[in-house]
């Protein structure tokens, strides 16, 4: 395998600094179609030129074949063909090595192009689209280019399922229970629901941080006009890391700072499961960090601060 270009992701540890300051860092690249694509650089080990794949049979629809990595097989996926766009074939000359909700993957791509740090609050959700999208959010380059940033959580369950949730015991606690999550992923959204199910308590939810900060400031300036905490409405909120508008960082630290909001657990739930993921969550208060997706870890993670009798 070719050696991976170290000087495009050098360092990406040290990126941990920009999350809580509502920064990205996006890796560009092409699918052979004239568009550009993007993907936080939290989730790309490395990159190189597209190695020799090894045809295995009874693969899953998008899936070329494996690799060995440094002692490792990993799937490697055709992003363009898991995009189901037209006429990419022959054209990956790439491969991003990726890693997320535990689980190791190489992505084909035409060309990968540069990394751009970005605001989030120039990150958007993508308008008028219905059904499962695998696009998760827009942002444009300064010359106006849109860029699309990849709903890669979805294309991992597209392609090798969605995780099979099992049994869950009800939470032990003398009044119902409520949850407020916020995950940009329709899928992620989905599976934290049906666990919050089997758990036996209500929730809401939000599409992104912003949203979520507004919903919460809306949620505890009512519960102050009628003289009631807000811990009377909400009991624990799970946050994801990266979501357009304001990531789940920032989001932490505005609930931690406002004192109406005391008393809450918040824990983050995210596919960037690194140390330094961790400790930049850690940093800005989180009570709880678990990554994505196992229902069980969820569920076990979530447990105690809803077994309660108050």
């Amino acid at each position: 395998m070719d050696r991976p270009d170290h000087t495009l992701l050098e360092a990406v540890d040290a990126r941990t600094k920009l999350a809580g300051s509502n920064r990205m860092e996006i890796l560009l690249f092409s699918l052979g179609t004239g568009e550009t694509f993007g993907i936080n650089v939290f989730k790309v080990r490395e990159v190189s030129k597209t190695p020799f794949i090894t045809k295995a049979p009874n693969m899953p629809d998008g899936v070329e074949g494996l690799i060995s990595l440094r002692g490792n097989v990993i799937p490697v996926i055709s992003l363009g063909r898991a995009l189901n766009l037209p006429g990419v074939a022959g054209h990956a000359g790439s491969m991003m090595v990726t890693e997320y909700s535990k689980r190791t993957l190489g992505f084909l791509v035409h060309e990968v192009d540069r990394i751009i740090r970005v605001d989030w609050d120039k990150v958007h959700a993508p308008e008028n689209v219905s059904g499962q999208s695998l696009i998760t959010a827009i942002t444009h380059l300064p010359d106006g280019k849109l860029v699309s940033i990849l709903d890669v959580e979805t294309i991992l369950a597209n392609t090798f399922g969605e995780a099979v949730i099992g049994e869950i015991p009800s939470v032990d606690s003398e009044r119902e229970m409520n949850i407020f999550f916020v995950d940009d992923s329709s899928v992620a959204r989905k599976k934290i629901a049906e666990v919050l199910d089997k758990l036996g308590v209500r929730h809401k939810h939000a599409l992104n941080g912003l949203e979520a900060w507004t919903r919460l400031q809306g949620m505890a300036s009512h519960s102050q006009a009628s003289g009631r905490p807000i811990s009377e409405e909400v009991d624990l909120i799970l946050v994801d890391a990266e979501m357009p508008e304001m990531d789940g960082y920032v989001l932490t630290r505005n609930i931690k700072d406002d004192q109406r909001f005391e008393g809450i657990p918040v824990v983050m739930h995210s596919s960037l499961s690194s140390e330094a993921n961790r400790a930049m969550g850690k940093s800005v208060g989180v009570d709880a960090y678990v990554a994505k997706f196992d229902a069980t870890v969820l569920a076990e993670t979530l447990r105690p601060y809803l077994n309660k009798t108050r």
